[in-house]
């Protein structure tokens, strides 16, 4: 690992995803740090990413390189499997199982590692250690993370929803913490995501984000707001949260909380509308603020 200093560091095992939809199955390059640094990257902005993925799959690796992301990798016998089933046309109703992982993150894969901003993207419990996320702490940098590497548990194969004895340990290190509607009632009990976001805000983050079927809620302490997804069609739900806390915390270098919420919900819009990463032009966010959000 180099000395530079990143825009966006993006941390996290690439996952190899099955989707099962009413309309078939794929197979396509998952895990949140692929959304994620294909977004921020295509936002101008200096990206890295650290992840752990088997070597036959290291074509998410070359895509990456093309778009300048530098990648720090440890190649492992397997990348993490995971299989989303999605029985009905609710994309937010889905059953999630893994087969098999790439192992945890740990101190020595970020001890070097330097960035104005860090996302922590995993899959599931035990992916990242928190000695590691600790070590993160001690860096000048925007920390953020996605609740859902932490609250999935696997049972076998599947992937349940199970307490967090560490999360107060882990909230209190973040600045930024992303959940979606379900996992952020799942954690504090509350149904209403503005109250739910309050709750998890009190155990350190000075920002909450919460996505759900229709847009994306911020908190930070002075109260929320919200604003819708404006997709016209939805045609890539896996990967909705992965790039909209990116995106966000990426604009949050350069823009206040509303102005990167707005950022964050207008380029995961456009996001949804394909499957795979987001690959659309600038401009083309731009103007849906334009449209939407003015």
């Amino acid at each position: 690992m180099n000395n530079k200093v990143y825009d966006v560091a993006c941390i996290g095992n690439y996952t190899k995803d099955t989707i099962i939809t009413p309309n078939g199955t794929r197979c396509v390059d998952g895990g949140a740090i692929n959304y994620a640094a294909h977004a921020v990257a295509r936002m101008n902005l200096g990206v890295s990413v650290v992840t752990h993925l088997a070597d036959e799959d290291r074509q998410v690796i070359d895509r990456l390189e093309e778009l300048g992301v530098d990648c720090y990798v440890e190649y492992t016998p397997s990348s993490t499997l995971m299989k989303l089933e999605y029985p009905n046309h609710n994309v937010d109703q889905r059953n999630l199982s893994v087969t098999a992982t790439a192992g945890e993150i740990g101190v020595e894969d970020v001890r070097d590692l330097q960035a104005r901003a860090m996302v922590i993207g995993t899959s599931l419990r035990e992916e990242i250690s928190l000695e590691a996320i600790r070590t993160l702490r001690e860096k000048d940098t925007l920390l953020a993370a996605d609740v859902q590497g932490f609250v999935r548990v696997l049972h076998g194969e599947k992937l349940e929803h199970q307490p967090w004895p560490e999360m107060e340990a882990v909230l209190s290190q973040l600045d930024i913490l992303k959940a979606d509607g379900k996992e952020a009632e799942f954690l504090t009990g509350e149904s209403n995501v503005l109250r739910a976001a309050a709750t998890l805000a009190e155990m350190g983050p000075r920002e909450v984000l919460i996505t759900h079927r229709d847009g994306v809620l911020i908190y930070n302490g002075n109260g929320g707001k919200q604003v819708e997804f404006y997709p016209k069609q939805i045609n890539g739900r896996s990967g909705r949260g992965d790039t909209c806390l990116a995106s966000y915390t990426g604009k949050r270098l350069s823009a206040s909380p509303d102005e990167s919420l707005i950022w964050a919900a207008a380029l995961t819009s456009l996001k949804m509308e394909n499957e795979g990463p987001f690959n659309r032009e600038l401009r083309e966010v731009h103007e849906l603020i334009k449209q939407k959000y003015r």
